[in-house]
């Protein structure tokens, strides 16, 4: 029964650890892809707007 648990536990953390790889690699994947755009267009970044005073500025790598 032991091994059985262990097993289980083992398992889970196995697929909990795929899921949080796959999450990373999609969120890699989506700056390379939007660091290649700019890039192609030879932009300098990406400007977002500010919900609260409506300005635009450059958006930081981690938004």
């Amino acid at each position: 029964m032991p091994q059985l648990i262990l097993i289980a536990i083992v398992g889970a953390v196995a697929w909990f650890g795929y899921k949080r790889f796959l999450a990373e690699a999609d969120r890699v994947n989506a700056r390379v892809r939007e660091a290649e755009r700019e890039r192609k267009t030879g932009a300098q970044g990406t400007l977002i707007e500010d919900p609260e005073t409506g300005e635009y500025r450059i958006r930081k790598p981690d938004e």
